[in-house]
């Protein structure tokens, strides 16, 4: 973790750490000291992706990022890997850590599990930050074009099989193409390292199939439909981070938080396309710790 300003170091000297969720174990790391914020990644990634980003944060705050069950470092049992599954397992391991009240960061699914999380139990959210996220329900027509077509493969039954179980393609190809730089092979190597295997991508494998996209799936649609609802009427502090082109969310989606959220900051972290914290981890961190210290009391 000791990586210059100007640097973005591959390495993940963070130690491990598990707890018993549902039947299995869940691995997440923490730094820092006081009030949790907990950052939560999406596909197919994990708490690697916010290894520079957690040093800024942790001077001010308990700083915890747990690997989502099927991804990373967690258990990867043989699952459905439907939202509402990662849904239970993150409360379970909120819960078993005695997180009662927390800000979330989130990117991605993993935004998308902490807007639920806001509308579900809204008093346990002190502040939430967004990158990338999963806003509201999708359309095919309004769905980046450079990923339309690849995001419709792999939610068929057999060619997503290949693409992604067999040939690991959301690693090897999504992943690296939604980042400006070019990923360094030690970097991609701890990407690749949790899923070795077929039946190790199970949860990648189900993340698209999940997107809501013209209704379908319907119980998933109806569920990202009502935290958009409550994202709208909350009143929590909220930081949206956004790059340019960005990925899932570019300039009419920040025009709609602008306009649509309560108690809003924005911040332009530069160049990206989806995973911004690839691309300007410092700038992410030091946006997030900036926001974190001028939240109000508890």
């Amino acid at each position: 973790m000791a990586a210059g300003e100007g640097d973005i170091a591959a390495a993940f000297d963070y130690a491990s750490h598990y707890v018993e969720v549902a039947g299995a174990r869940m691995h997440y790391v923490e730094a820092g000291r006081g009030e949790p914020v907990v950052f939560l990644h999406g596909n197919p990634t994990s708490a690697y992706l916010w290894r520079n980003v957690i040093p800024h944060v942790a001077p001010h705050a308990r700083c915890i990022a747990p690997d989502l069950v099927g991804m990373g470092r967690s258990d990867k049992p043989a699952s459905r890997y439907r939202f509402r599954d990662h849904y239970a397992w993150l409360t379970d391991f909120l819960g078993r850590l005695g997180l009662e009240r927390v800000t979330l960061v989130g990117h991605d699914w993993g935004s998308a599990l902490a807007l639920h999380l806001l509308a579900e139990e809204p008093g346990r959210v002190r502040a939430l930050a967004l990158l990338e996220a999963i806003l509201a329900p999708a359309r095919w027509a309004d769905f980046p074009v450079e990923f339309r077509l690849g995001f419709r493969l792999m939610r068929m039954p057999v060619v997503g099989w290949v693409i992604v179980s067999a040939l690991n393609g959301f690693v090897e190809q999504v992943l690296p193409r939604a980042v400006v730089r070019p990923l360094t092979r030690a970097e991609m190597d701890h990407y690749r390292a949790p899923f070795p295997t077929v039946a190790s991508r199970r949860a990648v494998r189900q993340w698209p199939r999940e997107i809501p996209i013209d209704g379908r799936p319907a119980d998933v649609a109806a569920l990202v439909a009502a935290y958009n609802r409550a994202l709208q009427a909350s009143p929590v502090p909220k930081l949206l981070l956004y790059a340019r082109p960005g990925g899932i969310i570019r300039e009419r989606e920040v025009a709609w938080c602008r306009g649509h959220l309560a108690n809003l900051e924005t911040v332009d972290v530069g160049p990206g396309i989806h995973y911004l914290q690839e691309d300007n981890p410092h700038g992410i961190g030091r946006a997030i710790a900036d926001w974190y210290r001028r939240l109000p009391d508890r």
